[in-house]
């Protein structure tokens, strides 16, 4: 067993094959996933587990060259926005519309999908190298 707090076998394996650059989304219940996209779905029921236990676990496990999150965020989900600022800070960030955020989904090497639901609680890490 690992003496890490990641447990599911799936997302260690997805982060530590992600390469620099390479998308890895965090996203709430609701946000369309694309066909062919891979995706790891922890979601057990409303709420659990949360986006933001979810972003603090991968956080711990990836190195993260900047993130993006849907402009709509700071204004729909303020105590989200804050918290994941909280735990991204140092790390340059990028608002986009969630239009423009849903189709840069579709480049993504995984999804990991929550039991969040709450509007716009999604995030694109991308990728970064520890060296």
């Amino acid at each position: 067993m690992k003496s890490g707090n990641l447990l599911n076998p799936a997302l260690s394996a997805a982060i530590a094959s992600l390469g620099h650059t390479e998308y890895l989304v965090i996203a709430d219940a609701g946000l369309p996933i694309p066909k062919g996209v891979e995706v790891i779905d922890l979601s057990l029921c409303r709420g659990v587990p949360a986006f933001l236990d979810a972003v603090k676990t991968v956080l711990a496990e990836l190195v993260v060259e900047s993130y993006i999150y849907a402009s709509e965020l700071p204004e729909q989900n303020s105590s989200v926005y804050t918290e994941l600022q909280r735990n991204l800070a140092g790390i340059p960030g990028k608002a986009v519309p969630h239009t423009d955020f849903k189709r840069l989904v579709q480049s993504s090497r995984v999804v990991v999908r929550t039991g969040e639901c709450s509007p716009y609680a999604n995030v694109i890490l991308v990728g970064g190298v520890n060296f």
